[in-house]
Protein backbone atom coordinates (compact mmCIF):
# COMPACT_ATOMS: atom_id res chain seq x y z
CA UNK A 1 0.00 0.00 0.00
CA UNK A 2 2.77 2.29 0.54
CA UNK A 3 6.59 2.31 1.89
CA UNK A 4 6.27 5.71 3.49
CA UNK A 5 7.59 5.81 7.41
CA UNK A 6 4.64 7.09 8.44
CA UNK A 7 2.25 4.90 6.80
CA UNK A 8 4.02 2.18 8.68
CA UNK A 9 4.12 3.69 11.98
CA UNK A 10 0.08 4.05 11.92
CA UNK A 11 -0.03 0.84 10.38
CA UNK A 12 1.66 -0.64 13.21
CA UNK A 13 -0.45 0.89 16.16
CA UNK A 14 -2.47 -0.82 18.90
CA UNK A 15 -5.99 -0.98 18.17
CA UNK A 16 -5.66 0.25 14.14
CA UNK A 17 -9.36 -1.63 13.04
CA UNK A 18 -11.18 0.17 15.81
CA UNK A 19 -9.26 3.61 15.74
CA UNK A 20 -10.09 3.74 12.06
CA UNK A 21 -13.39 2.66 12.49
CA UNK A 22 -14.16 5.33 14.93
CA UNK A 23 -11.74 8.15 13.42
CA UNK A 24 -13.86 7.56 10.12
CA UNK A 25 -17.61 7.79 12.06
CA UNK A 26 -16.28 10.96 13.94
CA UNK A 27 -15.45 12.99 10.62
CA UNK A 28 -18.38 11.58 9.17
CA UNK A 29 -20.66 13.28 12.17
CA UNK A 30 -17.98 16.42 12.22
CA UNK A 31 -16.11 15.07 15.60
CA UNK A 32 -12.63 15.56 15.16
CA UNK A 33 -10.51 12.59 15.09
CA UNK A 34 -7.45 13.67 17.23
CA UNK A 35 -7.38 10.78 19.56
CA UNK A 36 -7.80 8.20 17.01
CA UNK A 37 -4.39 9.49 15.04
CA UNK A 38 -2.80 10.56 17.61
CA UNK A 39 -0.03 8.61 16.22
CA UNK A 40 -0.15 11.19 13.09
CA UNK A 41 -0.22 14.42 15.52
CA UNK A 42 2.37 17.07 14.24
CA UNK A 43 5.54 17.39 16.95
CA UNK A 44 6.04 20.78 16.10
CA UNK A 45 4.16 23.95 17.95
CA UNK A 46 1.43 26.08 15.91
CA UNK A 47 3.01 29.48 14.91
CA UNK A 48 0.92 32.35 14.28
CA UNK A 49 2.50 35.39 12.44
CA UNK A 50 1.38 38.89 12.93
CA UNK A 51 0.56 41.31 9.86
CA UNK A 52 -0.93 45.24 9.95
CA UNK A 53 -2.39 44.66 13.35
CA UNK A 54 -3.69 41.15 12.69
CA UNK A 55 -2.24 37.58 13.12
CA UNK A 56 -2.72 35.27 10.45
CA UNK A 57 -1.30 31.41 10.80
CA UNK A 58 2.25 31.21 9.74
CA UNK A 59 2.98 29.35 6.35
CA UNK A 60 5.79 27.56 8.69
CA UNK A 61 3.05 26.08 10.45
CA UNK A 62 2.03 24.26 7.85
CA UNK A 63 5.38 22.00 7.14
CA UNK A 64 4.20 20.42 10.66
CA UNK A 65 2.17 18.57 7.86
CA UNK A 66 4.04 17.59 5.27
CA UNK A 67 5.52 14.48 6.21
CA UNK A 68 1.49 13.28 6.61
CA UNK A 69 0.73 14.54 3.35
CA UNK A 70 3.76 13.23 1.90
CA UNK A 71 2.17 10.09 3.76
CA UNK A 72 -1.01 10.04 2.20
CA UNK A 73 0.39 11.06 -1.13
CA UNK A 74 2.69 7.96 -1.17
CA UNK A 75 -0.65 5.44 -0.61
CA UNK A 76 -1.47 3.56 -3.51
CA UNK A 77 -5.23 3.94 -4.25
CA UNK A 78 -5.91 0.28 -5.52
CA UNK A 79 -4.13 -1.30 -2.30
CA UNK A 80 -5.66 0.51 0.29
CA UNK A 81 -9.00 -0.31 -1.41
CA UNK A 82 -8.22 -4.46 -1.52
CA UNK A 83 -6.82 -3.83 2.45
CA UNK A 84 -9.99 -1.70 3.06
CA UNK A 85 -12.10 -4.71 2.06
CA UNK A 86 -9.76 -7.32 2.99
CA UNK A 87 -10.29 -5.99 6.94
CA UNK A 88 -14.07 -4.91 6.21
CA UNK A 89 -15.34 -7.79 8.61
CA UNK A 90 -13.53 -6.65 11.25
CA UNK A 91 -14.19 -3.13 10.77
CA UNK A 92 -17.85 -3.82 10.38
CA UNK A 93 -17.44 -5.53 13.64
CA UNK A 94 -16.00 -2.79 15.39
CA UNK A 95 -18.51 -0.62 13.77
CA UNK A 96 -20.81 -2.59 15.32
CA UNK A 97 -19.67 -1.73 18.46
CA UNK A 98 -20.11 1.63 17.99
CA UNK A 99 -24.11 1.15 17.43
CA UNK A 100 -23.63 1.00 13.33
CA UNK A 101 -25.86 -0.76 11.64
CA UNK A 102 -24.71 -4.01 10.35
CA UNK A 103 -23.24 -3.02 6.36
CA UNK A 104 -23.65 0.22 6.80
CA UNK A 105 -19.68 1.05 7.38
CA UNK A 106 -19.36 1.66 4.03
CA UNK A 107 -21.75 4.69 3.77
CA UNK A 108 -20.28 6.35 6.69
CA UNK A 109 -16.75 6.19 5.08
CA UNK A 110 -18.24 7.29 1.99
CA UNK A 111 -19.94 10.22 3.95
CA UNK A 112 -16.33 10.92 5.78
CA UNK A 113 -14.50 11.26 2.50
CA UNK A 114 -17.33 13.84 1.31
CA UNK A 115 -16.67 15.72 4.36
CA UNK A 116 -13.06 15.88 3.87
CA UNK A 117 -13.40 16.47 0.32
CA UNK A 118 -16.08 19.15 0.51
CA UNK A 119 -13.61 21.49 3.03
CA UNK A 120 -12.25 24.54 1.32
CA UNK A 121 -8.57 25.08 0.32
CA UNK A 122 -8.28 28.98 0.80
CA UNK A 123 -5.00 30.29 -0.73
CA UNK A 124 -5.22 33.15 1.02
CA UNK A 125 -3.59 33.52 4.64
CA UNK A 126 -5.76 32.80 7.36
CA UNK A 127 -6.67 35.19 9.76
CA UNK A 128 -6.90 33.82 13.04
CA UNK A 129 -8.10 35.58 16.64
CA UNK A 130 -7.57 34.45 20.18
CA UNK A 131 -9.93 31.84 21.59
CA UNK A 132 -12.53 33.63 24.05
CA UNK A 133 -11.32 31.14 26.32
CA UNK A 134 -7.51 32.52 26.24
CA UNK A 135 -6.77 28.65 24.89
CA UNK A 136 -5.34 28.33 21.35
CA UNK A 137 -7.13 30.69 18.13
CA UNK A 138 -10.44 30.87 15.85
CA UNK A 139 -10.57 31.77 12.35
CA UNK A 140 -11.79 34.90 11.83
CA UNK A 141 -13.58 34.29 9.06
CA UNK A 142 -16.92 33.15 10.45
CA UNK A 143 -17.78 31.02 7.28
CA UNK A 144 -14.34 28.92 7.78
CA UNK A 145 -14.59 28.96 11.76
CA UNK A 146 -18.22 27.22 11.43
CA UNK A 147 -16.82 24.42 9.28
CA UNK A 148 -16.84 20.88 11.58
CA UNK A 149 -14.35 20.02 13.91
CA UNK A 150 -13.35 17.25 11.55
CA UNK A 151 -12.96 19.85 8.52
CA UNK A 152 -10.75 22.59 10.19
CA UNK A 153 -7.72 20.73 10.70
CA UNK A 154 -7.27 20.30 7.35
CA UNK A 155 -7.22 24.39 7.15
CA UNK A 156 -4.93 24.21 9.22
CA UNK A 157 -2.42 22.02 6.81
CA UNK A 158 -2.34 24.78 4.17
CA UNK A 159 -2.93 24.91 0.53
CA UNK A 160 -0.10 22.73 -0.60
CA UNK A 161 -0.68 19.43 2.09
CA UNK A 162 -4.93 20.09 2.14
CA UNK A 163 -4.52 19.82 -1.93
CA UNK A 164 -2.46 16.56 -1.34
CA UNK A 165 -4.77 14.75 1.70
CA UNK A 166 -8.13 15.56 -0.79
CA UNK A 167 -6.85 14.70 -4.12
CA UNK A 168 -5.47 11.34 -2.71
CA UNK A 169 -8.65 10.80 -0.79
CA UNK A 170 -10.55 11.20 -4.12
CA UNK A 171 -8.74 8.60 -5.78
CA UNK A 172 -8.75 6.14 -2.47
CA UNK A 173 -13.05 6.87 -2.77
CA UNK A 174 -12.96 6.37 -6.60
CA UNK A 175 -10.72 2.91 -6.32
CA UNK A 176 -13.20 1.73 -3.21
CA UNK A 177 -15.87 2.08 -5.59
CA UNK A 178 -17.79 5.31 -4.84
CA UNK A 179 -19.35 7.08 -7.95
CA UNK A 180 -17.56 10.47 -9.17
CA UNK A 181 -21.08 11.56 -8.63
CA UNK A 182 -21.19 11.38 -4.94
CA UNK A 183 -17.88 12.97 -4.46
CA UNK A 184 -17.93 16.44 -4.42
CA UNK A 185 -16.72 18.46 -7.05
CA UNK A 186 -12.98 19.60 -7.03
Amino acid sequence: MSNHPTVAAWLATTGLIRNFTVAVANIAEGVTPAKQLSALRPTAAFRVAESGGQSYIDPRSYDRYTTLADAVASVDPAGAARLYATLKPRIEEAAGELGLPAGQFDRVLEQAIGAVLRTPTPDRPLQVRPHNQGIGYVLADGSLERLSAAQKPLLRMGPRNARIIKTRLREIGLALGISPAELPAQ
